[in-house]
């Protein structure tokens, strides 16, 4: 994105501090800098502070994201660990810890989603083979954590650690809004009559498997712009729009929401509910409608009970609210939460 500056994760420093905090651990002399790879290959380096061998800090640097971790000191402890044969990744102070369903780790998980365990995972075998015990801490974590939806979505403690490509590139601002407003205009410069609408990085991944056939230019990461996306993209001529996104997402565009950051939206669990029992759904799908603050909940609670049909009626109720919002045929796709497979559209 011109002109912005991009950060790192609080998924990736914590790959860092972790992997420092090791070699300190295995050598006694923990390192002044470390380099970790990402999700896509690619290796960075960072500066540590040692505040023991065996425990280092890295200081997360968010870059032109209003993200409130931005200068949190990721701070990670290793220690070996004889008590089992693989590695256990703990929540210290300021570290969130998962206390509700529906986010995609087992209640009472520490608050470290998919990728960045991996990551993290993947820089201490580059150290060693053993099994270690690791505590991730960031001092002022639970304060920075009550800027966020964690408390409302069960995450208690502290913040999360996050990521799926290991950089924070600027959302919910006012350049990436007009970032995306130029990436539609590129795309209809260019000729292109169908633009797809993506959440983020998985779910543009997804798109471009569907849609092979389409220029690279016509997928659009519209973050939490979805409505002014679709509205450009009618002022600019286009014929068809194509949103691919997850469940989370597609719920707010059921309930007529176009501008879907979490602090300007939730989750509206009576139209969970409401699908639920349109659709059918046995009893515990439209009990889950209400029991978190998260449609991953709601949708995981689908994909148990084989319950599709409510979910093919988010899409479709998406469906109509975009074609509403901008006089434009628009069409919803659904994705699990990887990112891997289509589960229903409208």
């Amino acid at each position: 994105m011109p002109g912005l500056r991009t950060g790192w994760t609080t998924g990736t420093c914590a790959s860092a501090a972790a992997k420092a905090a090791a070699i300190g651990l295995m050598s006694g002399a923990p390192p002044t800098t470390v380099d970790i790879g990402l999700p896509d290959g690619a290796r960075v380096e960072f500066p540590v502070e040692a505040e023991a061998p065996n425990r280092c800090v890295v200081v997360k640097d968010a870059g032109d994201d209003p993200d409130c971790t931005d200068g949190a000191r990721m701070t990670a402890t290793v220690d070996h660990n004889a008590a089992t044969t693989e590695t256990v990744l703990r929540a210290g102070p300021g570290i969130g810890t998962i206390t509700k369903p529906g986010l995609g780790l087992p209640v009472g998980a520490p608050a470290i989603n998919k990728v960045p365990r991996r990551m993290i995972l993947a820089a201490l075998a580059e150290v060693t083979t053993e099994p270690l015990d690791v505590i991730f801490e960031v001092p002022g974590g639970e304060a920075m954590s009550a800027k966020t939806s964690n408390a409302r979505l069960g995450i208690v403690g502290g913040i999360s650690i996050l990521g799926t490509t290991g950089i924070v590139r600027p959302f919910s601002t006012a350049a990436y809004r007009a970032s995306v407003v130029q990436q539609v205009d590129v795309a209809a410069a260019q000729g292109e009559r169908t633009i797809v609408l993506c959440t983020g990085a998985r779910s543009e991944k997804a798109a471009m498997r569907m849609l092979p056939d389409l220029s690279d230019v016509c997928f659009v990461e519209v973050g939490d712009f979805t409505g002014i996306a679709l509205r450009r993209a009618a002022a600019a001529g286009m014929e068809r729009a194509v949103f691919v996104g997850m469940a989370g997402k597609i719920a707010k565009l059921a309930a007529g929401t176009m501008m879907t950051h979490f602090r300007r939206s939730k989750v509206d669990g009576d139209l969970l509910a409401e699908v639920a029992r349109e659709g059918s759904a046995p009893a515990a799908v439209v009990e889950a409608a209400t029991a978190t603050a998260t449609a991953r909940h709601f949708y995981e609670a689908c994909v148990e009970y084989g319950a599709v049909e409510p979910l093919r009626l988010l899409c479709e109720r998406a469906a109509a609210n975009c074609r509403a919002h901008a006089d434009l045929p628009a069409e919803i796709v659904m994705v699990d939460f990887e990112g891997d497979e289509v589960t229903t559209r409208a």
